[in-house]
């Protein structure tokens, strides 16, 4: 056996490399593989989109009965949406980097020119005391802040992938980022949306982070955002009103504290296992906006504490690929734009989630992926695409797609050859 010598002149053994657990070294190999993160995003992503379909179909199913005679009116919407982003998903994911910087700028001012619009008489709709919505025609009708979240991001990423070398400068850091931004977030909230408008300062927030800005700069941004937020908060009676019931939401329960207490009640009725798919109780009328909003109640109602750990972890395990393709690329654009999309869903998840289980005031967004909503599902499934796409120029992605496209055509080869 190797020995090495002691400050005594006695020999001893050498430290001999500890056996790396079976399972343990599995892991790390799997995780090593160019395209983990590829396999990893599609794979909760799909597993997100079919559960929220499942459950749009139980959480609508009592309303859309009353409202439209069938039960299944808003889940073939739902589907018909998910039809309609999943090839803008794949479209999206064939693209390549330099396509979403030569459409950052027009995504960008569209954007700008469909919020503008909410503001014409005849083509914005207020719904539920949000002036946020886009006639299109007939039954069709969009949400634009919705769609801003992703022009934000594109835009903001091929930005500061142009000002590079500039980024240690913190007028660069800020301008023009910063009233960009907040033209975008005073559209929103203008709207009186302030849910979104919080998922938008979230974005903003986030990638003056990513991009490495000092410490003091980045908590006098929180500092800014924070005093923004108070005063929108504490100028309208509404929203106060949320965020005082927030505080103490059995205070009134047959008011203000309806949605809040019924949400409690469908989350702790649910224990481990769920009453059973379609068994919710809340979704007959007790708890408003069950198939938005409020689908993580129904989800923790009928699939108990287990189907509620399982919605956690799949949100978790994209926030881990989110991470790990911005991590592991050199190309500034595409490092920018994957933590950008990562901190927006994880954002607006976090806002969803903490409302529901009452750890932040109710401000009514949509839980991505789950929730109903086409405003909502598109622009989420064209950024899952880009992230795709992303994964696929990590270190070794290309050769190792070349090799699991190999064998399909040596197999037709031969098939001709024969």
């Amino acid at each position: 056996m190797t020995s090495i010598a002691d400050g005594a002149g006695r020999d001893k053994p050498a430290p001999e490399r500890v056996a790396e657990r079976p399972w343990i070294a599995a892991i790390r190999e799997v995780l090593d593989r160019p395209l983990t993160s590829y396999h990893i995003l599609l794979g909760a992503t799909g597993l997100l989109l079919v559960l929220g379909l499942l459950m749009v179909l139980s959480a609508s199913s009592v309303l859309s009965l009353r409202a439209n005679g069938n039960s299944y009116t808003i889940f073939i919407r739902q589907l018909i949406w998910v039809g309609v982003g999943l090839p803008m998903a794949y479209v999206a994911s064939r693209m390549t980097p330099r396509h979403f910087r030569m459409l950052a700028y027009i995504a960008l001012l569209g954007a700008v020119l469909l919020l503008v619009l909410t503001y014409v008489p005849g083509l914005g709709k207020g719904v539920k005391g949000n002036n946020n919505w886009l006639t299109l025609g007939g039954p069709l009708q969009i949400q634009p802040s919705e769609f801003a979240k992703l022009a934000l991001v594109m835009w903001c990423a091929d930005l500061y992938a142009r000002k590079q070398k500039l980024l240690t400068q913190w007028k660069h850091l800020l301008v023009p980022m910063i009233p960009v931004c907040g033209l975008i977030i005073a559209l929103v909230v203008g709207q009186h949306d302030l849910g979104t408008s919080l998922v938008l300062m979230s974005i903003m927030i986030g990638m003056i982070w990513v991009v490495g800005a000092p410490t003091r700069l980045f908590i006098a941004t929180i500092a800014v955002v924070g005093l923004i937020a108070t005063y929108f908060v504490t100028t309208a009676s509404h929203r106060l009103d949320r965020v005082t019931s927030f505080m103490n939401p059995f205070a009134d329960p047959t008011a203000i504290g309806w949605q809040a207490y019924h949400s409690f009640y469908a989350l702790s009725t649910g224990g481990w296992w769920g009453v059973g798919i379609g068994n919710s109780r809340q979704k007959w009328g007790n708890l408003p906006e069950a198939h938005t909003d409020f689908i993580f109640s129904v989800i923790g109602e009928e699939l108990g504490l287990f189907g509620s750990l399982t919605v956690l972890a799949l949100f978790l395990t994209l926030a881990y690929a989110g991470c790990r393709i911005a991590t592991r690329n050199t190309e500034p654009f595409v490092r920018y734009a994957a933590a950008g999309i990562t901190v927006w869903i994880m954002a607006q998840t976090l806002v969803n989630l903490g409302a529901v289980i009452g750890l932040l005031p109710i401000v009514g967004i949509p839980l991505p992926l789950l929730s109903y909503g086409g405003s909502a599902l598109l622009p989420t499934l064209i950024a899952i695409g880009m992230l795709l796409s992303f994964a696929k120029v990590e270190p070794g992605a290309q050769a190792a797609l070349k090799e699991t496209r190999r064998p399909r055509f040596r197999f037709l080869a031969t098939s001709r050859s024969s």
